[in-house]
């Protein structure tokens, strides 16, 4: 990643931090909506998911300035979401509900160097997850 890349990222991500619940609760309707098969793989409570889910967001864009630090646990939380029984196919999905949920929550901060910042920024760690967790990354 270039320093430009993670500078574009974090910045946006900072405008995110106010509105994490809502962003959440956008990720998790769009994700059911374009892969209804993954809803069955989450059973708690999805105000609890959508916390979780912000906070590992929040360590991941924290961490992009240190890639060999955070590359452990990235790799410790793909393996991790085996368990739950996601699959390759999946992280496609989440990444378009990602991309998706934060040009709803950036408006016209969500320019197209900060989308393809982000994007860039998920293949990497969704390709880090399924290196760890299945020996592959996506396609």
């Amino acid at each position: 990643m270039t320093p430009t890349e993670i500078q574009l990222v974090q910045g946006s991500f900072q405008s995110v931090k106010p509105i994490m619940e809502q962003a959440a609760a956008l990720f998790y309707g769009r994700l059911f909506e374009i892969a209804p098969e993954v809803k069955p793989l989450f059973s708690g409570n999805m105000d609890e998911q959508g916390r979780k889910l912000m906070k590992t967001l929040a360590v991941a864009v924290g961490g992009l300035n240190d890639l060999n630090s955070l590359v452990p646990v990235v790799q410790k939380l793909g393996q991790g979401h085996v368990a739950y029984g996601v699959k390759p196919e999946h992280y496609p999905k989440v990444g378009e509900a990602l991309i998706w949920t934060l040009g709803q929550g950036l408006g016209d901060a969500f320019t197209p160097d900060v989308e393809a910042a982000w994007k860039h920024t998920y293949q990497i760690l969704s390709d880090t997850m399924m290196g760890a967790a299945y020996g592959q990354a996506a396609e």
